[in-house]
């Protein structure tokens, strides 16, 4: 397993200070940033399009890992990899052929993730894992920010890792939602290796700090 990296969701950012937010994270450790796309259709929110991730891709140099809350990622993930996304995560019910939805995305030159809601069996998602670079673990459900930790997500994430490691395959496994300096521990454990936290950092008056304690709770330095 890799060493954990971190990915503060911008979704609980200050918009109004967006830039100084990104950046105040960047220094103070995270390894990613997060950016949640939501179209008012999939989920009820909307959030940001393309030309904001432009806009973030400017500010900072650290990967910008991109979860596409959208019914049609075939359409849209083309532009937000133009945009400057590193990495597209979609959700398997919003795309048509979901295999060709996540090599279109490899082809486009980004890393692609399928996405899989609390609700979702491992097993219904175990095809794609071959035409993945990351499987993105909701350990909330998705659409709002600011959602307490599902625990009985733990399991799945368990046994996503145990498939991964017995095919030996090179792929991430990165858990979203309710994750705090409180509980990574917990995640961390299971089998995931990439962590986003939203108001779990971007909440807290000490970004330096919150990362520290993340790391610490998990024994990085």
């Amino acid at each position: 397993m890799e060493s954990m990296k971190i990915a503060p969701s911008i979704l609980s950012a200050d918009f109004s200070r967006l830039k100084d937010e990104i950046q105040a994270v960047e220094a103070a450790g995270a390894d990613w940033l997060h950016v949640d796309v939501m179209d008012g259709h999939f989920v009820p929110n909307i959030t940001i399009g393309p030309l904001v991730v432009e806009s973030i891709r400017k500010v900072t140099q650290i990967p910008l890992d991109v979860h596409l809350m959208i019914t049609d990622p075939d359409k849209y993930a083309p532009e937000f990899i133009k945009a400057g996304a590193d990495w597209v995560s979609v959700h398997p019910d919003t795309c048509k052929k979901p295999t060709a939805t996540l090599q279109q995305i490899r082809r486009q030159g980004a890393k692609a993730a399928i996405a899989v809601n609390p609700d979702v069996p491992i097993e219904n998602v175990e095809s794609y894992f071959a035409d993945s670079d990351m499987i993105l673990m909701m350990t909330v459900f998705p659409g709002f920010g600011g959602q307490a930790f599902i625990a009985e997500v733990l399991p799945k994430i368990a046994q996503a890792r145990k498939i991964i490691d017995q095919r030996n395959l090179p792929i991430l496994i990165e858990a979203d939602g309710g994750i705090k300096a409180d509980n990574i521990d917990l995640v961390v454990r299971t089998g995931a290796e990439v962590i986003v936290s939203g108001s779990g950092i971007f909440k807290t008056p000490d970004y330096v700090d919150t990362i520290r304690r993340m790391r610490q709770a998990v024994r990085q330095t």
